[in-house]
């Protein structure tokens, strides 16, 4: 689905026109004062060729990573990148996925938790592409109707307010991670289940792509952000450099968030070893203290009268209990004396 927004300078408004008059209206779409955004949500072949081929022409190593997820649907999306042609930006960032709401919870799934959004931001046109909806595009567009002179600021502004609900879809997810890992801790603590392991080496591979993820796409911000695109008007610098703090203080949690999964696994397989120590103890206690029982059970199962005393005396099955008793009272006062218990 093609949706295409214009700011119409002439008669200062902000207009919303269908995808099959794109063509028709070429012409008057790049006047110099219009500003056009055209979002492609989902699109089929034909419309991808429509806009990036006939309509505004890219290059050939621009189109081939834009329909990355389309091409080859098991793969991961394409890691954030800003490349500079000689009449346009392409900038490739990863948002978050529907299914990274599930990443932090007891359901297992293999669902990505990312996904691609590719864009194309020249003087006066902003193009953005995407296979699944994206809060950060319906939350910009719902922007742009309270505050339509917005934008006459341009492509560049346009793509910033993108960039900035896209990092801020990350607060609550960080924030569901920490939680998360919290109560796995006092689970760790009380009760290490093979399902608490499984659960943190589910969440490690969370954390690695998000961390993966914010370090690629604060590359991508600096760049942005320090002016080195004459695209990028000066005045919108400062708002790049804004998400780019942003994205800092992310980094800076996804990293907290990997140590400490990291900490929670080794401390499950040190509690999980401290475990499987303390039940050997007591199997190795129990042993020690039959083992005596057993010598004197077998000892007396002899068959010699002579070297067995007691055989024929009416006490001696109670003597070899007494004597199994004894044995066992002075082992468990031995390992009480040595504090092995």
């Amino acid at each position: 689905m093609i949706t295409v927004h214009v700011w119409n300078a002439a008669g200062k408004t902000l207009d919303a026109i269908a995808a099959d008059q794109l063509m028709a209206r070429r012409d008057e779409l790049f006047a110099a004062d219009n500003v056009l955004w055209i979002d492609l949500n989902k699109p089929t072949e034909a419309e991808e060729r429509l806009v990036f081929q006939e309509f505004y022409g890219i290059h050939s190593l621009s189109l081939e990573d834009v329909p990355r997820l389309r091409r080859e649907p098991e793969a991961a999306p394409h890691l954030p990148k800003v490349e500079e042609f000689p009449d346009y930006l392409f900038v490739v960032v990863n948002p978050l996925a529907p299914a990274i709401h599930h990443a932090v919870d007891e359901s297992d799934h293999d669902e990505p938790a990312l996904t691609q959004l590719s864009a194309v931001i020249t003087q006066n046109l902003l193009i953005t592409h995407h296979y699944a909806p994206l809060e950060c595009i319906n939350a910009v567009q719902a922007y742009l109707r309270r505050h339509e002179t917005q934008m006459v600021r341009g492509p560049d502004y346009l793509f910033h307010l993108v960039l900035d609900y896209t990092v801020d879809e990350f607060v609550p997810v960080l924030d569901a991670l920490e939680t998360t890992l919290d109560e796995l801790e006092l689970r760790i603590i009380d009760r290490p289940e093979p399902s608490v392991f499984r659960r943190l080496l589910r969440l490690k591979r969370v954390i690695f792509v998000l961390r993966k993820t914010l370090i690629a796409e604060r590359e991508v911000l600096v760049r942005l952000a320090r002016g080195e695109f004459e695209l990028v008007d000066e005045r919108e610098t400062v708002y790049y450099r804004n998400v780019y703090d942003h994205l800092v203080r992310f980094t800076e949690l996804i990293e907290s968030s990997r140590e400490m999964v990291s900490d929670l696994m080794q401390t499950y397989l040190s509690a999980q070893a401290n475990h499987l120590n303390q039940i050997m103890k007591v199997l190795t206690m129990i042993s020690t203290v039959v083992l005596p029982m057993t010598l004197i059970a077998g000892v007396y199962g002899m068959n010699f009268e002579v070297l067995i005393p007691d055989q024929k005396s009416p006490a001696g099955f109670f003597i070899a209990l007494g004597l199994m008793l004894a044995t066992g009272v002075v082992a468990w006062a031995y390992f009480w004396w040595k504090r092995w218990f």
